[in-house]
């Protein structure tokens, strides 16, 4: 399958899904699920998003309230048709007709649905309907172009990563053999002849924790560590994420058909647990750190584990690096989810939320991890959060809007609470201005030899240090950490959460030169 696009989207069932497209970063949402008794109304859920830069949503439902809601609100939208109606819609086009035109058209193009889940992991959560899938996602998409919105409204279906009867080493990844040329082969052809993409749900959390330890916690949560061979491949992978991601990919390779093939290489992936590779884009059904440590009934991830996985997996997404398998396509993710739910079926699933109902958060998530322009500068961890006062920050503010607004009259007042000035004011910061990372010898060349590893595998260009290559003098791990750490450093928008390395990296102002290696940065 020729790939010229890959888009994965994680979404909201338990892990996000993420979306990759060939020269663009991923774009990052969430999953809104409402099995809960004291959740938001929807319309503060809209401003709950707004206020957070959340951009794309995914619910499970066609909820009028919910859609009404979000009408003219600018965030992007896919709704679902549930499992109990893929008998009607396989078995009557009439119905999916009727289902359009009753869910789709009283709020599109107000409401931006950009999309229609047909199902959720049916193999696994409804498989007597198996074989209604593929027939309902034709009459549905049939019907959308009966309306005119083919173009502009994609249909897919999340499967669960247990589709896969082989998923390690991720080169062997491989579909159950009950689904994969009855199945999956017919779809993979329908999303390709539609322009659409393939969502998955993957969970690292969950082979975590019937691990019972044996499984680096690093690994899980993308931050540096030892990788993980595809000997088969001769590819390291640094998350759990990746490998899972990878492994549908290679399934969807390993389809017979020449035309299967031909559509995977072609295709946009989705993560939403977590997702694969085609000629048709995947799209990920969820995607969640999943775990509940701070919770006295759950083992395995901590509060703090949940956080790292989640901020990490937006700054994979927004880095526009891939996988091991596919790095040259970028990655978009739907979290899993939004709210913690109290009419969940247990505990665990009770917590997967990254907000508490009322709004507050459950731990601080940066939906804007990578995002290069100013206006977030001063968010923890970006250039221009130290000092952290509210005077230094809001000069910042204020001035950046002055500014946007051209200096008009009354764009610098602020209730009274901002002046103009005729000097450039001493401190005041800018994000754009030149700084590197580099490595930070005094922590020894093992933690150096881990971080580099883990950066060459999480975007960062090494090329330049390989043997012979400009940059392999002087061959020290100093050196090709310092290279390894930067470029990783730049591609992320110079954050400082991108050159942590843990303890590894430093941010400095003045160019360093490495033998006759100049690092570059993008200022």
């Amino acid at each position: 399958m020729e790939l010229t696009r890959l888009r994965l989207v994680l979404l909201c069932a338990g892990l996000p899904l993420l979306l990759f497209s060939r020269s663009e970063a991923g774009e990052v949402g969430v999953c809104y699920g409402r099995n809960g008794n004291n959740l938001m109304d929807p319309a503060s859920v809209v401003q709950l998003l707004k206020k957070n830069g959340i951009t794309s949503v995914r619910v499970y439902d066609t909820d009028q309230g919910v859609l009404d809601a979000m009408k003219n609100s600018g965030i992007k939208m896919v709704v679902a048709v549930p499992n109990e109606m893929l008998p009607s819609a396989a078995g009557d086009p009439d119905w999916a007709i009727q289902w359009a035109n009753n869910n789709l058209l009283p709020y599109y193009p107000a409401t931006d649905i950009r999309g229609v889940t047909v199902g959720n992991e049916v193999f696994k959560q409804a498989n007597e309907h198996t074989s209604h899938l593929v027939p309902a996602m034709r009459n549905v998409q049939a019907a959308l172009a009966g309306l005119g919105l083919a173009d502009a409204v994609k249909v897919t279906t999340p499967i669960a990563l247990d589709a896969l009867k082989v998923s390690f080493p991720p080169s062997e990844g491989e579909f159950k053999d009950d689904i994969a040329q009855s199945v999956m082969s017919p779809m993979i052809d329908f999303l390709a002849q539609t322009g659409s993409y393939l969502m998955v749900n993957i969970y690292p959390y969950y082979a975590y924790s019937s691990s019972n330890g044996a499984m680096d916690i690093n690994y899980v949560t993308f931050r540096p560590n030892g990788g993980v061979v595809d000997s088969r491949a001769g590819l390291t992978y640094y998350s759990l994420y990746e490998a899972q991601l990878d492994a549908v990919y290679y399934a969807m390779e390993r389809l017979g058909s020449s035309s299967s093939r031909n559509h995977t290489k072609k295709m946009r992936m989705l993560r939403g647990r977590r997702g694969p590779k085609p000629k048709v884009p995947a799209i990920g059904g969820e995607s969640s750190p999943g775990g509940c440590a701070y919770c006295p009934q759950s083992l395995g991830f901590t509060k703090a584990d949940a956080q790292a996985y989640t901020n990490n997996l937006i700054k994979l997404a927004l880095s526009g690096a891939g996988t091991p398998h596919r790095p040259e396509f970028d990655i978009s993710v739907y979290i899993f989810e939004l709210f913690n739910e109290n009419e969940k079926p247990t505990v665990e699933e009770q917590n997967y939320g990254l907000f508490y109902p009322n709004g507050q958060p459950v731990y601080q998530v940066d939906f804007g991890a990578g995002d290069k322009s100013s206006s977030c500068a001063i968010q923890p961890g970006k250039p221009c959060y130290e000092p952290d006062t509210k005077v230094a920050h809001a000069t910042y503010a204020f001035n950046d809007y002055y500014q946007r607004k051209g200096r008009a009259s009354g764009t610098c007042d602020f209730s009274g609470a901002a002046s103009i000035v005729y000097r450039q004011p001493a401190g005041t910061c800018d994000p754009k201005a030149a700084s590197w990372c580099v490595a930070n010898a005094a922590v020894g060349d093992a933690r150096l030899q881990a971080a580099l590893d883990w950066a060459c595998g999480h975007g960062a260009d090494c090329s330049a240090i390989q043997p012979g290559a400009r940059c392999f003098d002087p061959d020290t791990k100093v050196a090709h950490a310092s290279y390894a750490f930067n470029d990783y450093y730049q591609r992320n928008g110079r954050s400082g959460s991108s050159c942590h390395f843990g303890g590894a990296g430093s941010v400095v102002h003045q160019a360093p030169k490495i033998g006759n290696c100049v690092l570059r940065s993008r200022a």
